[in-house]
């Protein structure tokens, strides 16, 4: 054979099979514990000292809460940047800033990446977001939850558009990746500029109070260009996201109880689309009756009562896990188990805002309901709707194209859909809160059930307008001819007679029948035409 460099003459050397020298191969093991130790102490106790005093943890104490004792496995722990100029070259800290790896959750795989703020202030680079890309990508593959662990400065100014193209990359996963894997945000930190859009595309956004900010653009820079003097907190803090923009699902006072419910909203979703949510044993029997539902909702519907008491009383032991609790609260979403297996609930909530539908109650009602036919989880919808909220502000702000997003929701939905109306149900809301009209499987009814147009006494007054003004007693008149409506087309059985209520049930077997009902439409099939993608309402 010709020397060439495609085949250069190798030196003799030691038979491949032969074990290299032992006192060679235990050094360099030594060696390679002595750099692992290292790298898992972090930049010292300096740093985290002062990452402590900020009353926040560090990105390894964080893991540890997250995971299983001693199963996360951590990727790429050597991975250093190749920046160079403004000081970088001489500054290049193993992890370069981010921690990534997977682990058991309640003994289920789950991938995680944790920015360690004590270098580079968490900030992003080229090296940093490539370790955050090879992650997402293997919980890709894998089918399994990614949860993002966020406490950065932003983008790595000394790199320039290096760095803001990895952001490019980890948004362009989590669009692909949308639907497919549970994808948690996790705020323990500052969250600001490109950042913050990430969390945005995920699909549950966890804050902590007083150390987490979420915002596209500063108070500095606020102030330089509107002239408004706010700070970091009244701007994107916890709980503006909580209940003014929406933004947040869930909030906590400390990391460690953040970190639990975290564990703890794992436990109902699915590793990823193509399976069902993770079904556990209950001693709660499916046929326990409800007496106490007889108590709480009033038969008259201009009383208020509180929906999560009906919750309380359906679902598995009581438990729920309410999302976005403080934002829209005239609309509950919640994640619950009956017989043991995960279910989504959305419920009008008439003890805020007598439980209208509004520009924030849709959206936020529209995402979770999106959600839960991402990741095969069932749906309860409990209806008590006087109808939309009715005002300037509402139709000015799109209240519209805002509906419009949750009727989307429930009419591309084909997980199996239950409504069950437990008193009045009025207008276009009774559509689209998942009527029989737009595709809910079985729709139910209490006896004390209405569904019409509008309620009596403002029907009455556009129908017999004319008759009551005229009317020697109008006020006579007027109750006479709100009976008469009443009497005609909202007594309990009128939507029954029509099928469009599949049962009337008693309200001591709402549990059982609920039950008995998911059960029959484990196994539905609806396939959705043949399209690309829908265009949805904006």
């Amino acid at each position: 054979m010709s020397i060439t460099e495609e085949n250069p003459v190798r030196e003799e050397s030691a038979p491949v099979d032969a074990a290299p020298p032992s006192d060679g191969s235990r050094a360099r093991a030594a060696g390679l514990r002595a750099l692992r130790e290292r790298v898992q102490a972090g930049p010292g106790e300096q740093a985290t000292a002062a990452q402590h005093a900020k009353g926040k943890l560090t990105a390894r104490e964080r893991l540890a809460l997250l995971f299983d004792p001693g199963t996360f496995v951590e990727t790429e722990p050597f991975r250093r940047h190749r920046a160079t100029g403004f000081g970088l070259e001489t500054k290049r800290p193993h992890t370069d800033g981010v921690l990534t790896g997977w682990g058991r959750v309640n003994g289920r795989t789950v991938f995680a990446y944790a920015h360690d703020f004590r270098i580079f202030g968490g900030a992003l680079g080229e090296a940093h977001a490539q370790k955050i890309h090879k992650v997402m990508d293997l919980a890709e593959k894998a089918g399994a939850p990614v949860v993002g662990l966020c406490d950065g400065a932003g983008a790595r100014i000394q790199e320039g558009v290096t760095a803001l193209a990895g952001y490019g990359g980890i948004f362009q996963r989590n669009v692909r990746n949308s639907g497919v894997i549970p994808q948690i945000s996790v705020i323990m930190g500052p969250c600001a500029g490109g950042a913050a859009y990430s969390p945005a595309l995920t699909d549950f956004v966890f804050m902590v109070k007083g150390t987490s900010q979420m915002f596209i653009t500063g108070p500095d820079v606020v102030q330089a260009v509107t002239g408004e003097e706010i700070t970091h907190e009244a701007l994107g803090g916890a709980d503006v996201h909580a209940t003014t923009s929406g933004v947040a699902g869930f909030t906590y006072d400390n990391e460690e109880c953040c970190l639990r419910d975290v564990r703890h909203l794992l436990g109902y979703l699915p590793a990823n689309n193509r399976e069902l949510p993770p079904a556990e044993p209950t001693c709660d029997a499916a046929d326990r009756r409800t007496e106490a539902l007889l108590d709480i909702v009033p038969a008259d519907p201009n009383r208020s009562y509180d929906v999560t008491r009906v919750i309380e009383e359906i679902v598995d032991h009581g438990e729920y896990f309410e999302v976005h609790e403080r934002w829209a609260p005239n609309v509950v979403c919640a994640l619950a188990r009956m017989d043991g297996r995960v279910v989504g609930i959305v419920a009008n909530q008439p003890a805020r805002l007598a439980g209208v539908l509004d520009i924030e109650s849709s959206e936020k009602a529209a995402r979770f309901v999106q959600m839960c036919d991402s990741f095969n989880i069932p749906l309860v919808t409990l209806v008590d709707v006087p109808g939309f909220l009715p005002g300037v502000g509402q139709e000015h702000g799109g209240v519209i194209r805002h509906g419009a997003k949750l009727l989307y929701a429930y009419c591309n939905a084909t997980v199996p859909r239950v409504q069950l109306i437990l008193r009045k149900a009025y207008g276009g809301a009774y559509i689209v809160m998942d009527s029989r009209s737009i595709g809910t499987d079985v729709s139910l009814a209490w006896p004390v059930n209405e569904i019409a147009v509008m309620g009596a006494e403002a029907a009455a007054g556009v129908v017999f307008r004319r008759e009551i003004a005229a009317s020697p007693d109008p006020e006579a008149t007027r109750a006479e001819r709100i009976k008469e409506y009443r009497d005609e087309l909202m007594h309990p059985y009128y939507a029954a007679e029509r099928g469009l209520v599949d049962d009337v049930i008693d309200p001591a077997e709402t549990r059982a029948v609920l039950i008995r009902t998911l059960a029959m439409l484990r196994d539905k099939h609806a396939p959705l035409p043949s399209r690309k993608h829908g265009n949805q309402p904006q």
